[in-house]
């Protein structure tokens, strides 16, 4: 029986050491899984799944970098690219988080790369998209798109979108609209820590996850456009003709339909009011109601909402906008969603009026 005893005496030793190496092993181990993801897919594995990076196409301007390009920055960068337009809502929601990212993984190997492909003929001035980069601290690299070649490049047909591409060239990862900001960003990290595995590098990712803002809530009014191009809820008159017209204030004001009251003259993008005194009347149901405008000279205007003057962060105390820039400007801005109808007022001709978008 002696030596059945010794085996198990020896067994039992040796499970023991094994117990405690093994839990020093996972403390080490552990820091290692935070620090590097295992590559499970070599480049050409990835090319038989992932679409190959696209270069940035026919330029029309760099703001925040001298030129870049896409095929440069492989093989040393994870990149994001990120299209959007300066004066669009939704683009606007996801600065905070671009920015974020930006100064938190710019040095551990991340490039942003904005795409500014513009909606409006005025998102083309390169000082407009520049005045933006500043009012919005981008500091990331920003190329102007002004003849969609890139955005045609990547088959891109939205307002904001992200695309991950890794150390390897492959596009790995995209995302349309706002949101699933925790998402695009813990693959970020994924992405660099496969970057540091393939340039041999040693550390960790270091960054907390960007806290999410609230979320706004969805408004039950779509989009509305002012210029003839896309004015199907346009109910003062025909939809998508051009020309001045006089037009006069509806009896009733129907939900989600745009009207007119004085002489305006309606352009293939916006519209544009040739008298003073005149109206724009929309019924909404939101919480947030945005209005992008522009003037050649500066044009004063009230704004009601229910007769009341409106509470919007670019209004005044007593319920006047001056809109001169040509931008998005916030009219409306409440907790809840109601239903409310809104009135714009200028004070002298020249209100040139693209876009209501809401919140």
């Amino acid at each position: 029986m002696r030596p059945y005893i010794l085996v198990a005496v020896l067994i039992l030793i040796g499970g023991a050491i094994w117990f405690l190496e093994s839990q020093s092993s996972d403390r080490t181990s552990l820091a290692d899984v935070v620090s590097l993801t295992p590559r499970t897919l070599d480049s050409e594995e990835k090319a038989k799944i992932y679409p190959t990076a696209k270069e940035i196409t026919s330029p029309d301007g760099f703001i925040n970098t001298d030129e870049i390009a896409i095929g440069d920055l492989i093989g040393k960068k994870v990149i994001l690219v990120d299209f959007w337009t300066y004066s669009c809502i939704n683009c606007q929601r996801t600065f905070p988080y671009l920015n974020s990212w930006y100064e938190k993984y710019k040095d551990q190997g991340l490039e942003i790369v904005g795409i500014h492909t513009p909606e409006f003929e005025f998102e083309k001035k390169y000082e407009n998209v520049l005045a933006a980069t500043e009012r919005f601290d981008i500091n990331f690299p920003v190329v102007l798109d002004n003849d969609f070649s890139t955005w045609t490049a990547y088959q891109n047909r939205y307002w904001p979108r992200k695309y991950l591409i890794d150390i390897d060239g492959y596009i790995v990862y995209d995302h349309i609209g706002e949101g699933a900001y925790e998402e695009t960003e813990k693959k970020i990290q994924e992405l660099l820590k496969e970057r540091m595995e393939v340039l041999g590098e040693e550390g960790e990712i270091v960054g907390d996850l960007t806290e999410e803002v609230t979320k706004a809530s969805r408004p039950d009014s779509p989009e509305i456009y002012f210029g003839a191009w896309r004015n199907e809820h346009f109910g003062s008159g025909p939809q998508n003709a051009v020309g001045s017209q006089s037009f006069y204030a509806p009896e009733e004001v129907k939900l989600n339909t745009l009207y007119f009251d004085g002489v305006w003259s309606i352009t293939e993008e916006y519209s544009e009011n040739v008298t003073a005194g005149g109206k724009i009347i929309f019924r909404f149901k939101a919480s947030e109601v945005n209005f992008v405008a522009g003037a050649e000279t500066p044009v004063r205007a009230k704004v009601l909402v229910d007769g009341v003057p409106a509470n919007g962060r670019d209004v005044d105390g007593e319920g006047y906008i001056t809109v001169d820039e040509e931008q998005l400007y916030n009219l409306v801005s409440s907790e809840e969603k109601e239903e409310h109808t809104i009135e714009i007022i200028p004070e002298s001709p020249g209100l040139q009026a693209f876009t209501f978008t809401f919140g």
